[in-house]
Formats: structure tokens, sequence, C-alpha cells
């Protein structure tokens, strides 16, 4: 069996020395364990070394494209010589590809993917005369690349990014809008007065979080949170909120005669009525 392993100096085929060790997938990482246990499970078979950027982004632009490289079919139509061969690869989707336009048989199961794991964490000592140093400043070189590739200009895209953004605005704004609702409508079942004082969302949030319960509301202090006119409304309330008991008074009442009572022009008594309409 082969493999095949992607790399950003190349692409490379490694063969499989022991073939009974990859049907135990839940330990095929010990197999990798150091560079000497490694070279005697996997073996370089070929290597097809890119000529420069270019052909590297060609590749990786390819295989994200759904397509299969040119040079990548003539490198397996080469060295994968045989109907006997099975070529392991990490992407099904890739297999497919290969198998279409190559005629070999593909594997793509949970074994290869543990394979190419382990190929990828002592690559370095699997690709010889290659040193690792070179290797990751072709991968970072590769990445800015296909960055840039993927990112390039479209003119039926040219506004996209400027559309998902208005419409991550809109989303936010909703959820904020909703959020804040929540707040007035719970909050409001504790202290239902401050919903008509506050209109801001942001302030009342803010009141809500300093001051916590009602009965902290005398004794704190919110002059670096309201303006003016709110703390003026403010103190009026609070005088409403703490009138002692004995100058509360209750009083029954027709629903009839609620909306009169509201309606009509009367004097402030001296002492809070709750009507309890019956």
């Amino acid at each position: 069996m082969l493999v095949l392993f992607e790399t950003p100096a190349g692409h490379a085929l490694f063969k499989v020395l022991d073939k009974g060790k990859i049907k135990d997938v839940d330990n095929i990482h010990k197999e990798f364990e150091t560079p000497e246990i490694a070279g005697k499970m996997v073996k370089l078979k070929a290597f097809q070394k890119f000529t420069d950027t270019s052909a590297a982004l060609s590749a990786a632009a390819s295989i994200c494209d759904g397509k299969l490289d040119k040079n990548l079919r003539k490198f397996l139509t080469k060295e994968c010589e045989g109907d006997k061969v099975k070529l392991g690869v990490g992407d099904i989707k890739l297999g497919q590809m290969i198998k279409e336009k190559c005629g070999l048989k593909c594997v793509a199961d949970q074994s290869i993917a543990e394979l190419t794991r382990g190929i990828r964490s002592q690559l370095s000592s699997l690709l010889t005369g290659l040193p690792e140093k070179d290797l990751n400043a072709m991968k970072l070189g590769l990445s800015h690349s296909l960055c840039r590739y993927k990112l390039k200009f479209s003119p039926d895209k040219v506004d996209t990014m400027i559309i998902q953004a208005i419409s991550l605005l809109d989303e936010l704004d909703k959820e904020l809008n909703t959020y804040a609702m929540r707040v007035r409508e719970w909050y409001g079942w504790h202290f239902p007065e401050m919903g008509k004082i506050i209109g801001d969302n942001l302030l009342f949030a803010k009141v809500v979080t300093k001051m916590g319960f009602r009965t902290n509301a005398s004794k704190t202090d919110l002059s670096d949170i309201l303006p003016e006119m709110l703390k003026k409304a403010s103190k009026k309330l609070l005088k409403c909120l703490w009138v002692p008991k004995f100058l509360i008074k209750i009083v029954k009442i027709s629903k009839s005669s609620v909306t009169k009572l509201l309606t009509s022009p009367h004097t402030v008594p001296n002492y809070t009525n709750i009507y309890i309409t019956v």
C-alpha cells in the first residue's frame, strides 16, 4: 500500500512496510513516536518537488476547488503502476477524483488518517534532503499565497464583505434589543416603576447592575450613570417608594370608578392610596 502526502514542498508517496500494524487503528500513533520507529513503518518511495511557489499554489488551489492537478495526475500515473496498487489518501473527495482520472483504487478510512497524522509528526526525518527550517518557510509562503488567492478580486462578489458586515450589524442590533426587552420584562416584576423613568436600554442595564435589589435604591449613588433629568425623576420615585406604612391607605373601588378617578382632577392626599378593584 502507498500513502499520498501533500507537503508545501511537493507531493510525496510513502510505502507502508508493515501492513499488519495498520489494522490496529488505536495504536498506529505508537509507530511514529520516534524517527527510528517511524522509519520501520513507512518509507519514502517517490517525491515530486514543486518548481516554484506558483506551482505549489496551483496544486493547493486545485484541491480547494475540487479539481485534480495535472502534475499530481502525471506523478501518480507514473509511480503507481499496476492494478493491485492501493493508494491511501487523507480526503475522500480527493480519492474519488484520483479514481476517476487515474483509475487507482483509493482508500480513505480511519487507518489512513492515523498514518497521515503520524507521517506529519515525523515529516522532517522521513523526507531526506529537506531541512525542517526550509519546510516551515515553505509552509508560511504557501499559506500567504493561498490566502491571497482565496481573497482575490471577483466582480460578482465585490460587495460581499460589506453586505456581510451590514447583515452582522443588523443581527447584533436585534439580539441586543431582545436582551434589553428581557431585562426590562424580568426586572419589571421586581421594580416596575423604574421602566417608566429610564427609557434608554443601556442606562437601564447599568442601573440594574449597580443597584441590584430594589431595597438598595436609596443607598445607591447613580450620579455617574444617570443624567440630571433622570436624577430628579428618580428622587421623586424614591420618595414614593419609601412611604411609611401608616401613610398607606388601601381603598376598595369598582373598575368603572378607576377611570373616572384617574381622569378627573383632584388634590393629592397626604397618604398613598392603593386601589383594589372589586
